[in-house]
This record gives structure tokens, C-alpha cells and sequence, in this order.
């Protein structure tokens, strides 16, 4: 097959059960968090997409709208089989919340080496950080240099402490949530904005949602018969699948068009990089496969562009929204 044509070549030896499998797992994971969690269902796809992506999610949205109900529900819809063990013999957490504060240190997060009087020896205590799924509440309430202690984990799935490297459980993923207004923030800077691969913002409930969610946590059963409907296994296949949904050279030369348009447009300081055309390429191929499809459409690109891209844009006036900016760029790049 010519590789001027398509991208994946490998497309045509995808027995395609495999894509109506994914999709029919993906819907069970997607219905089963609905039934403890009230969200749109497309912002869900959008979270799930990114989790089957390989990337990371930041909400950034008010208190109170269910930001560490869908993490924990996210993390419980997938049975993890038999518990996994540390090479220092410690238990993994499937869940782990980080609760940011000012005064939270690096070491508190990825952990720290303490002497241990009765082995004689130094002895690696996990932080956190260590888990499969992790909700890190509030992080802008980080000082940079404990938002810094993240750039490694995210990017190559380990960490580093005092000249050892550690990885990290597989799958890992991070929902970090973000005040959008506030006293001691401490903005996100540009790098670590660039590792998230979707910032969503779930926004308060419609009236007749508010009703049901009120109605339905009003008790302490609300979660009574929740429970994994996955398999762990399931996950990897899906990541394995994503690379096999099609996207043609012309579908990427869109992309690329757009990206380097969002460098061009009049007001901006830091338009997308060539990593953020990789990311929404990737997310675009998952989400595709979250709603069953095996190839990538025009409109999955413009559907994506503003929660893929907009966190990464940075303006010359801050009160103007990357989103506009996007939703321009979309009219002025030929499909």
C-alpha cells in the first residue's frame, strides 16, 4: 500500500470484531459511570477518548460539580484482577487523590527515602503519585516548583528521586482539576499545560439534571450495585486499538494547516506546537473509536480542536478566549 495514501498501512490486517468489540465494551464503561455520575455524554467521551489516548484530562470548573465522583467512578468501572505489588513489596492503589495546598512539597507527591533503624538501609516511600488513576484536586494551588514534580511522571511514566528511577503503574492517568478564579493560584505553566491532552470544563447542570442529581445523592446508597463492568485487559487492547483507526494523508495535512495557522493568527504569543498536532491526531483516532468507528473524520478535528488545543494557545490580551480564536481558524482552513 502506497504510504502517500494513508497513514496506517497496517489498517487492512484489523479483523474489524475488533473495533465493534471496543466499541461495545467502551459503551458499557461509558453507560456504567452515568449511572453514578450526571454529565453530558460527550464531555465523557471526551475523557474517555483521552484516557485511551495515553493523555491526561485538567477540569477546570467550579466546586462541587462532581469532578472526584467521575474519577472515582472512572477508576471503578475496570476490574484490575489480582492487586498488583511494588518491586519494594508495596500494594498499588488503583485510586489516589492529591488534595494540592501552598505549602505541599514535591516529596510529598512522588515520595521520599527514609533510613529504616532495623534493615540499616535507606528505604523508598511511594508518594501518591503511585496509582493508576489520580485526581489532583485544585492543582494551580501548587507553587511551580511542586508543579514541576509532575513533568517527568506525565511525559515518560516514571519518576526520579535522589539519582533512582521509578516507574509508574501502567495504565496512568492524571485528572487534575483547576480553579479558574481564586486567591494563591499559581498559573499552569505553559509546559505542563502542553501534557494534558484535553482541558474540559463540565459547567453547572441543567435544571432538570440538577433535579435528577439532587434526587439521586440525596441519600448515602447512591453508589449501592456500582462495580467494575471492564476488564483491565480490555484498556490495553483499546490503546493498541487506536493506532489501526485510519486517518487518511489529507485528514493529516489538515491538521497541519490548522496548527500552523493558530502560529499565524493575528494576537498570538504561543500558537500549537507540533506536539499538540500529535495529541489531537491521537484523540481524534480514540474518539473515533469510542463512538465505533475505524477512521477519523473532518468534523472529529473540529469537534476536538478547542478542548485539545485552546489550553495550549497563548494570546497577547488575556481577556480574549482561544476558543473564538479556534473556532476562526476552523472557517479559514479548507477542509
Amino acid at each position: 500500500m502506497n504510504p502517500e495514501n494513508t497513514i496506517e498501512s497496517s489498517m487492512q490486517t484489523v479483523d474489524p470484531s475488533f473495533f465493534e468489540a471496543a466499541r461495545s465494551g467502551i459503551n458499557r464503561l461509558v453507560e456504567n459511570i452515568q449511572t453514578v455520575i450526571i454529565i453530558q455524554r460527550q464531555k465523557l467521551e471526551y475523557i474517555v477518548a483521552s484516557r485511551i489516548a495515553g493523555g491526561h484530562v485538567i477540569l477546570a470548573d467550579s466546586h462541587g460539580v462532581g469532578k472526584t465522583s467521575l474519577a472515582r467512578a472512572l477508576a471503578g468501572s475496570i476490574d484490575w484482577g489480582e492487586a498488583e505489588v511494588s518491586r519494594e513489596g508495596v500494594s498499588i492503589d488503583h485510586f489516589s487523590r492529591i488534595q494540592c495546598t501552598v505549602d505541599l512539597l514535591p516529596q510529598d507527591i512522588l515520595g521520599f527515602n527514609r533510613y529504616d533503624m532495623s534493615g540499616g538501609q535507606h528505604v523508598f516511600n511511594r508518594g501518591p503519585i503511585f496509582a493508576h488513576f489520580i485526581l489532583c484536586d485544585e492543582i494551580n494551588l501548587l507553587t511551580p516548583k511542586t508543579q514541576g514534580s509532575f513533568f517527568q511522571a506525565m511525559e515518560e511514566g516514571m519518576v526520579s528521586i535522589e539519582g533512582e528511577t521509578y516507574e509508574l503503574p501502567d495504565p496512568f492517568f492524571i485528572i487534575a482539576t483547576m480553579n479558574l478564579r481564586g486567591s494563591h493560584l499559581f498559573p499552569l505553566p505553559a509546559p505542563q499545560l502542553d501534557r494534558f491532552m484535553t482541558q474540559i470544563s463540565l459547567g453547572y447542570p441543567a435544571h432538570e439534571s440538577e433535579l435528577e442529581i439532587l434526587l439521586k445523592h440525596g441519600t448515602d446508597n447512591s453508589w449501592k450495585g456500582f462495580g467494575p463492568v471492564v476488564e483491565v485487559k480490555e484498556l490495553f487492547a483499546w490503546q493498541k486499538l487506536v493506532d489501526q483507526v485510519t486517518a487518511s494523508r489529507e485528514l493529516v495535512n489538515y491538521i497541519v494547516q490548522i496548527v500552523r495557522k493558530t502560529r499565524e493568527y493575528p494576537g498570538v504569543v504561543t500558537g500549537a506546537s507540533p506536539r499538540a498536532g500529535i495529541k489531537l491526531l491521537r484523540l481524534a483516532r480514540a474518539l473515533a473509536l469510542v463512538r465505533g468507528m475505524n477512521y477519523v473524520t473532518p468534523d472529529l478535528i473540529k469537534e476536538l480542536l478547542v478542548p485539545c488545543l485552546a489550553h495550549r494557545i497563548e494570546l497577547e490580551d488575556p481577556s480574549q478566549d482561544a476558543a473564538d480564536m479556534l473556532e476562526q481558524v476552523i472557517k479559514e482552513v479548507k477542509v
